[in-house]
């Protein structure tokens, strides 16, 4: 198996920086010019990771940091920190774009969405928006208006998406962490392109208002960083929840593997990955539990008129597309229109089949500490393999599959760096947020 990727020569982790700010080894300030310095190198260079940059803001927020740990108070172990925003939430005082032309013109928000108000209080600095897919409605990441993130690794190949400038931040050492949404993979798959670790909560464990919706049923927000540990502390910021995440003890922990759907048409790289992730899994305790899941079969069959995405994004946009269709990138517009087609009736379909599908899913894992799949079944594609609508289409579908099948089933889940491009998926079902994150850490000691 190839050596998990970092972002750069050992970039240091959320504990090692609080650790270096607590001990008078750096600045606040010093750590923010350092993300902007990075950040002007990258647009220099033509990258797209960042919508906008609030210099001025961030270094005030640097300098209050300084003046409050001299004082004697440190927020939170994100205090004084660079932390990026995806651009659908709201910031106060900055128009919220979602990745889009056609809000370009709206009014700044009045307020800070309540994820951003909350790294706001733990003294998270707040370093600027990130690109992303427009209104997050791809897990590629292209965005035609404002350019495609590409991953640090290889400028030819994308970022993934829709979380796709937030992770380009992280991994290019531009923000500590960042924030993303989930709604398909938007989080995992940016993660696992990038090299990075990922976590999308059980949804609504995150306060989404404040920010732009894709899907009300399938939206999550989460972090996108450097370890396990760094997602822990942005997750018990965000969501406001301290969890027990203390390492599992992988001897005799059940994590379960299927390969129905989810282990089907994988990269050869990839699948050689998980298999020997697997082998190394297995020579420190852990039970790998092989189990049949075939009802996932019927998640292209269930989602075939666009799904509860395509009926949510459309009850959001139809006013919007009707009045500024035109500005939309044409192929989220596309998707969106699909929804007009959907009946009520079908919307309650599609809502039957996820809670028949959940309750398989909570009868098959019942004995699980976790459920193992790649994030992605493939590695980052290149750019130029995506310009017909037909590879664009069936690539996003590819590199979505996975990933989206948590969202189906209101489960949360990270993803680990496990080789160049590659990232293995610690799952588990709704509710279960603190044992998938005991797992992964377990996971990520045996991977180092």
């Amino acid at each position: 198996m190839s050596a998990p990727m970092t972002s750069g020569p050992k970039a240091p982790t959320i504990a090692e920086l609080a650790a270096a700010l607590a001990a008078g080894h750096t600045t606040s300030v010093a750590l923010t010019e350092t993300a902007l310095a990075k950040i002007e190198r990258h647009r220099d260079a033509g990258g797209a990771a960042f919508m906008s940059v609030d210099a001025q803001g961030a270094l005030a927020q640097a300098r209050a940091a300084d003046q409050a740990r001299a004082a004697g108070y440190v927020a939170s172990p994100l205090a004084g920190l660079p932390i990026s925003i995806k651009d659908l939430f709201d910031v106060r005082g900055q128009v919220t774009r979602a990745g889009s032309k056609a809000l370009e013109g709206s009014a700044p928000a009045q307020a800070d969405a309540p994820a951003v108000a909350r790294l706001r209080a733990a003294g998270a600095v707040l370093i600027g928006r990130t690109n992303m897919s427009e209104f997050a409605f791809s897990g590629l990441g292209l965005n035609p208006h404002y350019g495609t993130p590409r991953t640090p690794f290889d400028a030819a190949c994308i970022s993934g998406g829709s979380t796709s400038g937030g992770a380009v931040s992280v991994a290019e050492e531009m923000a500590v962490a960042a924030l993303g949404t989930d709604t398909g993979g938007s989080i995992r798959i940016p993660s696992a392109f990038c090299g990075l670790t990922g976590f999308k909560p059980t949804a609504r464990r995150v306060p989404l208002d404040g920010a732009v919706p894709l899907s009300t049923s399938l939206d999550s927000a989460g972090p996108l960083a450097r370890s396990v540990a760094c997602c822990v502390a942005m997750d018990a910021v965000l969501s406001g929840e301290t969890l027990d995440t203390r390492a599992a003890d992988l001897r005799g922990a059940r994590l379960y593997v299927t390969r129905d759907f989810v282990g089907e048409g994988l990269d050869a790289a990839v699948a050689q990955a998980f298999e020997a992730t697997l082998g190394l899994l297995s020579t420190q305790g852990a039970q790998i539990v092989e189990f049949d899941f075939p009802e996932l079969r019927r998640l292209p069959e269930i989602n075939a008129a666009g799904g509860l995405t395509a009926a949510e994004a459309w009850a959001w946009h139809r006013t919007l597309l009707q009045e500024k269709g035109d500005q939309y990138d044409q192929r989220v517009a596309q998707r969106i229109r699909r929804g007009e087609k959907l009946t009520a009736a079908d919307y309650i379909v599609l809502l039957a089949e996820r809670r028949a599908m959940q309750q398989s899913a909570a009868q098959r894992l019942r004995d699980a500490d976790a459920w193992l799949m790649p994030s992605v079944a493939v590695r980052p594609p290149r750019l130029d393999a995506l310009e017909r609508d037909e590879d664009f289409f069936a690539t996003n579908g590819l590199v979505l599959r996975n990933a989206s099948v948590i969202n189906f089933l209101d489960g949360c889940a990270a993803s680990l760096p496990m080789g160049d491009g590659m990232g293995l998926g610690v799952c588990g079902l709704h509710g279960r947020d603190a044992r998938v994150l005991q797992v992964s850490a377990a996971i990520e000691q045996a991977l180092a």
